[in-house]
Parts: structure tokens; C-alpha cells; sequence
């Protein structure tokens, strides 16, 4: 599990910085770019669950500015990389108890919030990378899974 969680994140983190450096290209950015901050906003939220700690203070839908993305990404991506690598084989079976943003109390096992937290980001790049054609990128970056894995692999 801990193999696969932090290829995962490494994915993530790559997909990331791809998605921000193509958004650093578009001179009216503003929709790719909340859609980016909310991901990594959720990110931080969700790390600290992982780790019960409190929620980060701040918005889930910051309004981030868009040079301060890839030190986000970076920073994030470093946190959960640490926190997966960090893990023994038998946390991945433990549940996670926390609040969502209206105070109701959950409880879900680890391995299906790190599924949730990667597709999340899947989910939100996708968005932004709509927004982005709309405001005229002609072809979005690959972003991917197959992708990172044949870049990882040297394969392209």
C-alpha cells in the first residue's frame, strides 16, 4: 500500500505542477486558479485529518493568487509524500475520524481518504484544464496517470 499511495502522490504532485505551469500562460486565469487553490486548499484540510490535527485556518476556496501556486504545490506534495512514507503497512487500515466544513462527524479508513484526496485532484485539474481552453490554450499538458508513469519510466 505505501508503494502504491506514494506513486500515487508523486502523480498527483506532477499533475499539479504541470496543470500550474500551463495556467501561468493565460493572461485571465481566474477560474483555473480557484479551481487549483480549492484543490490544494482541500489538500492541506485533508492531510491534517489524516493526522488529527484541526482543519488550517483559511477558506476551502482560497483566494490564492496564481504565482503562489507551484510553492503550494510544492509544499503539499512534500507533506503528503512524508505522511505516506511515514506510514507502517497497518495504518492503511485505520479510520479516520473527523468533521466535514458543516461540523457533521465521519469516520473512513485511511486507504479511502488517500483515494479520495488523489481523485479529488483528478477531478478539479480537469475543471481548470476546461477553463483553460476557454481561455484560448489551444492543447492542454498530458496529465495523465499513464502519462507519469512513462515519464518516470523514461519512456518518453
Amino acid at each position: 500500500m505505501k508503494e502504491y499511495f506514494t506513486r500515487m502522490f508523486q502523480y498527483d504532485l506532477f499533475a499539479n505542477k504541470i496543470l500550474a505551469e500551463t495556467i501561468s500562460k493565460v493572461n485571465n486565469p481566474d477560474k483555473p486558479v480557484k479551481l487549483m487553490a480549492h484543490l490544494l486548499a482541500a489538500h492541506q484540510i485533508w492531510l491534517n485529518r489524516c493526522k488529527g490535527l484541526p482543519a488550517p485556518g483559511g477558506a476551502l476556496w482560497p483566494d490564492w493568487p496564481a504565482d503562489s501556486l507551484n510553492g503550494i504545490i510544492d509544499q503539499n506534495g512534500k507533506e503528503w509524500l512524508d505522511f505516506v512514507n511515514g506510514l507502517q503497512t497497518t495504518d492503511f487500515d485505520n479510520l479516520i475520524s473527523y468533521k466535514n466544513s458543516k461540523g457533521e462527524p465521519f469516520e473512513n479508513k485511511l486507504t479511502d481518504v488517500l483515494a479520495h484526496v488523489i481523485n479529488h485532484g483528478t477531478h478539479h485539474r480537469a475543471q481548470a484544464g476546461q477553463h483553460l481552453i476557454t481561455a484560448g490554450i489551444e492543447k492542454l499538458p498530458p496529465t495523465d496517470y499513464i502519462f507519469f508513469i512513462r515519464a518516470q519510466d523514461g519512456r518518453l
